[in-house]
């Protein structure tokens, strides 16, 4: 091979190398708020539908008193095609949702996200966080530490051709105001069919609210994997602790 041509097979194999290899879509999420009084937490999961360009946007508000979703949501909202803009799903659902959101008050007490761990972060434990309840600098509080058990569950008929084992979790802080615990703070009964087919689960963040002269509400979020053609798609789940 002359020089030309391995400077060609060279630049076309440095091309190919930093082009990302086609995956599943992971979701971005943003937190709403709370209400004034923390018994109810809204949030938005969004993206692009990997491999068909579908824009979407899914809006959860819970009452987090019983761990269940507020009269007319979730609300979901996806484009009929790939011309659709993500923009325009995310206002559609935000308009579905505005008067919920108005009436909470929610915009007014967004809470803080002391804790995040996009699926990109490649140092720290998938599995664990360790945080304070505020951000302050200097440091307010000591830390608590959240730990994600995966739990193995026999894949229901629906998920058989896809996986024959799919997961549920659990939920454990292993450390309180910093003091070592061992406090099962949620845990999966029976993985729910709304949750597809989930092989896997990262724990991905953490959201704090102060209650006025009252106690600081604490949200776990979890992302939730699926499988899909082309890698594994994330969906998220927000998961009231109470230590």
């Amino acid at each position: 091979m002359n020089t030309a041509l391995r400077r060609l097979a060279l630049a076309a194999t440095l091309l190919t190398s930093a082009l990302p290899a086609f995956a599943g879509d992971i979701a971005s999420v943003r937190p709403i708020g709370f209400s004034a009084d923390g018994s109810v937490f809204a949030f938005e999961e969004f993206g692009v539908q990997s491999g068909v360009n579908i824009p979407y946007s899914n809006i959860y508000a819970i009452d987090l008193n019983n761990n269940t979703f507020l009269p007319d949501t979730p609300v979901r909202q996806r484009g009929d095609d790939d011309k659709a803009t993500l923009s325009a799903i995310r206002k559609q659902a935000a308009d579905q949702v505005a008067k919920i959101v108005q009436d909470r008050g929610l915009l007014d007490h967004p809470g803080e996200l002391v804790a995040f761990s996009p699926v990109s972060e490649v140092s720290s434990d998938p599995h664990s966080l360790t945080y304070r309840l505020r951000s302050s600098v200097p440091n307010s509080g000591e830390p608590n530490t959240l730990t994600l058990e995966e739990l193995d569950e026999g894949a229901p008929a629906a998920c058989k051709e896809q996986v024959q084992t799919i997961k549920g979790f659990r939920l454990r802080m292993t450390q309180i105001s910093g003091q070592k615990q061992d406090k099962v703070v949620y845990e999966d009964g029976h993985v729910p069919a709304s949750r597809r087919c989930p092989t896997g689960y990262r724990l991905g963040g953490v959201v704090t609210y102060q209650i006025p002269g009252g106690a600081v509400v604490q949200i776990a979020l979890v992302l939730v994997m699926n499988p899909a053609s082309d890698g594994s798609d994330g969906r998220w789940l927000a998961v009231p602790i109470k230590p």
